[in-house]
Formats: structure tokens, C-alpha cells, sequence
């Protein structure tokens, strides 16, 4: 059965900023790196012994695959609070694959949610920017996996290979990974641990069951 997972990396804060306006004057261009290639994300979870991560591959993520999308740039993955869109490649929201990744650029709209997002930007209260996007974790093909035990602890990596459609780019306050590590677990894992046992007990045996199911690995 195909595990179709919507899923979210959160890029750090560097990689966005505003753009120097012409001759002085006040930009409204905000511009940074949405997607990048082939490294580690922090920790998405752990328990005493172990710890999951992903990887975006670089082939993961073409022209051809970002124009056939319909990515709304948001804040905070509420796709109610619309900055930008490209919509099969057309639109406000302009973006570049290159080999490190995937840059965007856009005009923050004349409206509150486009003031409030330069503000932030400006002030350095954004946290960096996430994206979000649907793939098979079920199939090897399209996320590997790769598990190596370094001083006693076993470090997991879902690598992405294929993804089916991008969904949005967003301006992030906080990681998303805790909000969609849940949706993930709910798909995957129907039900849910006894309500007793302590919050990293619940991760810890949530991770463990849908790598069983996933990957057909016994522990």
C-alpha cells in the first residue's frame, strides 16, 4: 500500500533575506533558498539510542517538477496567508533550481500579511523558510534508507529521491517538523500509544512501528 506523506524541511535562517533596493529606497523583495541538496536535516527525532534525519537528493527536485506544481508562498505553512504563488509555472513567485538547491524570490504584496512578512525578515524573528511536499515513503525508490551506529547510537537517514509535487514555500517562526512529524505518524500509525506512558516513550514507540511498516525491519 503507497504511504503518500505530505512532509516539511525547515532551511535556517541565513538563507533568507530582503533584496538591496535600486538607488536607495525601501525593497519589498524577499529572496532566499528554499530546498537544499544533499544534507543532513537536524534531528527530526530521537530516543535513547537513536535518532531519525533526512536528505533531499538533488535529483529529487527538477524545473520540470516545481512548474507542474502549484506552490503558494505563505507564512508559517497557513496557505491562507498567500505572499506569492506559481501556479504550473506561472505567477508571482519566481525560483531557480541550482546545484545547492532551490532560491525563490517574490515582491511581498501591498497588504498586512505582506508588511508583516518584510518586518519579520527584517527583524530577523523569521527562523528561515520551509517547504513541503508529497512523496511514497513506502517506496525504496523514491526514500531510501540508510541506518549507521555511531558511539552506541543508531543514526537514520531518509534519503528523498522522488518527490511527486511541491505543495507550498513558507516563511517559518519555529521547524515544522514537530506539527508534520504528527501528521506523518497519524497516517502511518493508526493507533496510538497508551496515554500513560511518557511524551518521548509515545515518539520513541511511534518511530519504531512505522519503520516496521515502512521498511519491514524488526527490532
Amino acid at each position: 500500500m503507497k504511504k503518500r506523506i505530505e512532509r516539511s524541511r525547515l532551511v535556517g535562517i541565513d538563507e533568507i533575506h530582503l533584496r538591496e533596493a535600486p538607488e536607495g529606497g525601501e525593497s519589498r523583495t524577499i529572496a532566499g533558498r528554499a530546498i537544499v541538496f544533499d544534507t543532513p536535516s537536524t534531528v527530526l527525532v530521537q530516543g535513547r539510542d537513536w535518532e531519525v534525519r533526512e536528505k533531499i537528493a538533488r535529483e529529487a527536485v527538477t524545473k520540470e517538477l516545481l512548474d507542474a506544481s502549484d506552490i503558494k508562498m505563505t507564512m508559517f505553512h497557513d496557505r491562507q496567508l498567500i505572499l506569492a504563488r506559481s501556479n504550473q509555472g506561472k505567477g508571482t513567485l519566481r525560483y531557480e533550481v541550482k546545484p545547492d538547491g532551490v532560491y525563490f524570490e517574490f515582491e511581498a504584496p501591498c497588504t498586512t500579511d505582506g508588511d508583516k512578512a518584510i518586518e519579520l525578515v527584517r527583524r530577523r524573528d523569521i527562523a528561515g523558510c520551509s517547504f513541503s511536499f508529497i512523496t511514497d515513503y513506502s517506496d525504496r525508490e523514491k526514500v531510501e534508507y540508510d541506518a549507521v551506529t555511531v558511539d552506541g547510537k543508531q543514526i537514520e537517514t531518509y534519503t528523498v529521491r522522488e518527490i511527486e509535487t511541491i505543495r507550498d514555500f513558507t516563511l517559518a517562526a519555529d521547524p515544522a517538523y514537530k506539527e508534520t512529524d504528527v501528521a506523518l505518524l497519524r497516517e502511518l500509525h493508526a493507533t496510538p500509544p497508551a496515554p500513560e506512558k511518557p511524551s518521548h516513550e509515545k515518539a520513541e514507540q511511534q518511530w519504531r512501528e512505522m519503520r516496521n511498516k515502512i521498511l519491514n525491519f524488526k527490532f
